[in-house]
């Protein structure tokens, strides 16, 4: 009895040891909340993998993929306001600035889709469904209403992540979009036309697809990140930020495009791969900004006339025009006129599947990218990513939040700048995502002078009094053209 039972504990604790050590790895106490947000649920296979003489193509697989994804795929309608100031100089020379002003507003509305990937209430949907909103309302499948509110949004990829008040929601299963193949089944799930739960079907034409969409409707100061998976399954307007799923009910991309002359379904759609969303997710909730990693080169795609004129031996890759001074590619020593085949283990043949590999990394990432020099000779090299700054360290929250307020970053005014503007004091708008003074009208380059008739002196000031929950605030700012203006706004 005594020889059997020596075994018995030695499994026993055996047992217990890699137990203790997978509880303490998937307690939730130090993980980052974008870890949480999908459940759990960002490979879950769906029942189709478990069942014999599965069919992808059947009839029975659409009819569960559908049940399985409609109720995770919500309703989003929002309401604008546009508000525009006239002023009445003979009234501000009797009762002084700012008391000739006339408001006039215009109102609209729009509508798109979104998908649940929390059951805390976090929603994806695209940047331009919810962009220059004043409000914004989220309709489940069940009818159930909830306003909503910003958590952070990315024009350069076109997505945003909103979130309701609701519990015991239905998150999507997250699938693998780099698994998904050319001709393979997907549904289009959204709310086209206004019409609600409504379910396409198609296939995968044609993966990292550049349409030169983000480039039309980002500023200046953003960088477009396009690699659409592109469908022939019926899109419409309304199903922007609806789920594109495979016939296992795991989300795919998210839909955001068509191609047409008329603004209708005419054969080709495109969506966001999902595992570039999730990247770009994690960060806006963590965050509430992208933590996005460059290279530090400037590429294009090789076609047979850049081939020819640089010698190269075949059009495979990506060309490396241009090598930013002190960049990553720089210090690893890319050099111009290199051709870069793969990131990682993965072959890169267009400037969209680069853009979608880095773009799934942050700054301080190390990345093996395989070259091809002059010479034809191949080379591994290490790159260490960084931001726009040049730094490689991720911005911590509560540097991005001395920064940032209701939807814009703000930079101090140089003193050219202030010498120019004849002023003293102000901060000035750096970039302008979807947010409270977007939607009243404020551009990127305009100048902050005052909020509540009190001088702006640093940014820190001007996201204090921004950030401060009330009835609203009176802000006093200057135009590009350096014309003083006043706007009061709700926050």
């Amino acid at each position: 009895m005594k020889k059997n039972l020596k075994p018995f504990v030695f499994g026993l604790v055996g047992g217990i040891i890699p137990l203790t050590v997978f509880l303490m790895l998937n307690g939730k106490s130090n993980i980052p909340l974008s870890d949480q947000v999908i459940d759990g649920n960002r490979r879950i296979e769906g029942q189709f993998t478990s069942m014999p003489n599965f069919n992808p193509s059947s009839a029975e697989s659409f009819v569960e993929a559908s049940e399985n994804t409609i109720n995770s795929v919500v309703h989003v309608t929002t309401k604008t306001v546009h508000t525009s100031i006239q002023r009445d100089p003979f009234f501000e020379f009797f009762y002084g600035p700012g008391s000739g002003n006339r408001e006039f507003k215009q109102y609209g509305s729009g509508s798109g889709s979104g998908v649940i990937v929390s059951s805390e209430g976090y929603i994806v949907t695209n940047n331009h469904v919810i962009d220059n909103a004043n409000e914004i309302e989220v309709i489940l499948n069940d009818n159930s209403k909830y306003t909503a509110v910003i958590v952070g949004a990315d024009p350069s990829t076109d997505l945003a992540v909103i979130k309701i008040e609701a519990k015991n929601l239905k998150p999507i299963p997250i699938g693998n979009s780099d698994d998904l193949k050319i001709g393979e089944w997907v549904l289009a799930v959204g709310n086209p036309f206004n019409l609600t739960s409504t379910v396409t079907a198609g296939i995968v034409s044609a993966k990292a697809r550049n349409i030169n969409l983000l480039s039309d409707r980002a500023g200046s100061s953003v960088v477009p990140i396009e690699s659409f998976i592109q469908t022939d399954a019926a899109v419409n307007p309304g199903n922007s930020g609806g789920a594109l799923v495979n016939t296992r009910g795991q989300l795919m991309g998210i839909n955001t495009a068509i191609a047409s002359q008329t603004g209708s379904y005419a054969g080709y759609s495109f969506a966001i791969p999902v595992n570039l969303m999730q990247k770009v997710m994690r960060d806006l909730i963590d965050y509430g900004i992208v933590q996005r990693g460059f290279l530090g080169v400037q590429i294009t795609d090789i076609n047979q006339e850049l081939k020819e004129k640089n010698n190269l031996n075949s059009t495979k890759g990506v060309f490396v025009a241009k090598v930013i001074e002190d960049g990553g590619a720089d210090k690893a020593g890319v050099k111009e006129g290199d051709v870069i085949t793969k990131i990682g283990s993965k072959e890169i043949n267009s400037v969209a599947e680069l853009q979608e590999e880095i773009g799934k990394r942050r700054p301080g990432d190390v990345v093996n990218v395989t070259i091809l020099d002059k010479k034809g000779n191949e080379e591994m090299k290490e790159i260490v990513l960084r931001n726009s700054e040049g730094e490689t360290s991720l911005v911590n929250k509560e540097d991005i939040k001395k920064n940032v307020a209701l939807g814009a970053v703000f930079s101090p005014l140089s003193d050219k700048e202030k010498k120019e503007l004849n002023v003293t004091y102000g901060v000035k708008i750096k970039t302008l995502n979807a947010g409270k003074l977007k939607s009243v009208g404020f551009e990127e380059g305009m100048v902050l002078t005052k909020i509540d008739h009190d001088p702006i002196d640093t940014v820190e000031e001007a996201t204090e009094k921004l950030g401060r929950k009330g009835k609203g605030v009176l802000i006093e700012y200057l135009t590009k053209s350096g014309r003083k203006d006043f706007i009061g706004i709700g926050l």
